[in-house]
């Protein structure tokens, strides 16, 4: 690594640490003044609290990483260019664009950081610190509880079978007072058992009852199987589409436009169950997969975005790029935000709905760029 990119990577950590603390602190003291009554009534200890907001620092960082790194390299630029630093390293025939390798090199490792974290932790940070916050009232409870889902049905629209159960357990994967109905050779077939699960990569049922539907039959129902186990190796359901579908379908009503709050892995799990969902549901489906997938980017498009602002040259106060940051994240935004909306209403194109912030942030940035002398 050349001594002029260690120089720029030193002078851009120290603010961007700065200005990660910063909000963590701040993000910490409002939520800590806001729910501390209900913290209270719960009786949580000080290593209680810690755990807590430990626990919920990752869904916080996805959200302020790529404001802080806006904020820190329009900082760190503005000071090299208030101190004709950027003009010496310039006229010894350093490119722009080659001076600016290392912040494309942090924009590029934050990208990872950040889809790494919204995919493995913060899905799971809401809940977690949800139980943390009901443990001191909650002991009685069985901590199993916390993993069963109660009256839970789905349709697997790919193979057209229905499902309907009484208790669904998460981490085993178990089915109790199971009932699945399916089409197979022209009839209708019921299957009622009192369990399930999942062995050796197939579907075994217990106390099994089937009756089928046969349209020669002036009977309903045709009573045709009893049997204390049955093992269904054409039934192809996994456990995590299973999951996938309890953490989906209850928000598939909704519009809201967050991009931390479903998986990658989820959403695709679900599409795999509904291969032609309804076009409401597709919309809103493929506009918060696209927009999970662009999240991450935003870091790279930060880094474009900061260099003709930071960049030109001239002496300017330096709180002129913190006042900029502020006016471009508000813009960036209120373009997600309506961008997002507008695509899971079906008004626009899922991809473009997703993407969208991100190609005119980062083309306007790379323009913008261009033509700084």
């Amino acid at each position: 690594m050349r001594l002029l990119d260690r120089y720029l990577l030193r002078e851009l950590v120290a603010p961007l640490g700065f200005c990660l603390g910063g909000f963590l602190v701040f993000w910490i003291a409002f939520d800590l003044f806001s729910d501390l009554g209900r913290m209270q009534v719960n009786r949580l200890r000080a290593g209680d609290i810690a755990e807590y907001y430990l626990v919920k620092a990752p869904e916080f960082v996805v959200v302020v990483l790529p404001l802080s790194l806006l904020l820190a390299l329009l900082y760190s630029l503005t000071s090299h260019a208030r101190h004709h630093e950027l003009t010496a390293i310039r006229a010894a025939g350093v490119s722009l664009w080659r001076l600016s390798l290392p912040y494309f090199g942090v924009g590029l490792a934050a990208s990872l950081v950040l889809f790494a974290m919204n995919e493995l932790w913060v899905p799971q940070a809401a809940e977690r610190a949800e139980r943390i916050l009901s443990r001191r009232v909650d002991r009685q409870k069985d901590a199993r509880d916390r993993h069963r889902v109660r009256d839970f049905g789905f349709k697997n629209a790919r193979d057209e079978r229905t499902w309907q159960m009484g208790l669904y357990d998460e981490r085993t994967g178990e089915m109790f007072r199971v009932e699945v109905d399916w089409i197979e050779g022209g009839a209708r077939r019921w299957m009622f058992a009192d369990r399930a699960a999942l062995t050796n990569g197939a579907w075994t049922f217990f106390n099994v009852r089937e009756f089928r539907d046969d349209p020669r039959a002036h009977a309903e129902l045709v009573p045709s199987l009893q049997t204390n186990v049955l093992t269904m190796p054409a039934f192809s359901e996994t456990p995590d589409e299973i999951r996938s579908e309890i953490r989906i379908a209850p928000r598939l009503g909704l519009r809201g436009a967050r991009k931390a709050d479903m998986p990658v892995s989820e959403i695709l799990d679900y599409l795999r169950l509904h291969p032609n969902p309804a076009r409401p549901e597709q919309a809103y489906l493929y506009t918060k997969l696209h927009g999970r997938l662009a999240a991450p980017w935003t870091c790279l498009v930060v880094v474009v975005i900061a260099l003709p602002f930071g960049a030109a040259s001239g002496r300017r106060n330096i709180f002129v790029g913190v006042a900029g940051s502020i006016f471009i994240c508000l813009v960036y935004f209120l373009v997600l935000q309506l961008g997002l909306a507008l695509g899971a209403g079906g008004y626009l194109p899922a991809w473009l709905a997703g993407w969208f912030p991100n190609l005119g942030f980062g083309l306007a940035g790379l323009w913008l760029t261009g033509r700084v002398r």
